[in-house]
């Protein structure tokens, strides 16, 4: 529930997004990615490394990355190099990629983690049988980017849903594969969500000679 501004309390609130950057995340860049991973190896963070590799791959939202059941990415003992997954949001089946990357540290976390095809891939500390929070995952987030000396308030759980979305349109320009791979409805949320703009639609153009 919210206040009201005649609520006479509501003055001596803090709001809830006092102090903190409100709008688009960035992505990250490839540079950054691999600081992050070299992080994480470091600190032998085994969990983190995997969980971090999964949101890079599977451009999914917070909310399903950490619903994620080792079912959903392991057939016949071995990591799917493709997966599907209803989106919580839309109700929606999205597919993605799993790279060799992204696959290894799977493995590496899925021997230690043990468990079966239908339990959770990232389990909560709290209750082994429940998943982990989103607010961790945006905890475990903040640690990452500020870890590799990024200001936790330019990035958060989405800069990793839309971190391989942002490279691959740079890459090719298409916007109707993106939508596919971030599972949008209408490509005009893509347009929105990838920020593309005029410039970006000259830069694509000064770059196509007929």
């Amino acid at each position: 529930m919210g206040t009201s501004e005649f609520d006479p309390g509501a003055g001596d609130r803090q709001a809830w997004n006092a102090g903190r950057k409100v709008g688009a995340k960035r992505a990250l860049k490839p540079k950054q990615i691999w600081g992050i991973r070299f992080y994480l190896d470091h600190h032998r963070r085994l969990r983190d490394r995997a969980l971090f590799d999964v949101a890079i791959d599977s451009k999914l939202r917070g909310c399903d990355v950490v619903r994620l059941k080792i079912g959903d990415i392991v057939s016949g003992g071995q990591i799917r190099t493709r997966a599907t997954v209803t989106q919580t949001k839309t109700g929606r089946p999205v597919q993605f990629e799993l790279l060799s990357d992204a696959r290894a540290s799977l493995l590496a976390w899925l021997q230690r983690r043990g468990g079966t095809l239908g339990d959770y891939v990232f389990p909560s500390r709290i209750d082994h049988s429940d998943h982990l929070s989103t607010r961790q995952y945006a905890r475990l987030v903040d640690e990452w980017v500020t870890g590799v000396g990024l200001r936790r308030e330019d990035y958060g759980t989405h800069s990793l849903r839309r971190t391989k979305a942002s490279i691959i349109y740079k890459a090719t320009g298409n916007l109707r594969a993106v939508q596919i791979l971030l599972g949008h409805s209408k490509i005009e949320n893509t347009v929105r969500y990838l920020g593309v703009d005029v410039e970006d639609a000259l830069t694509l153009a000064e770059g196509t000679e007929i």
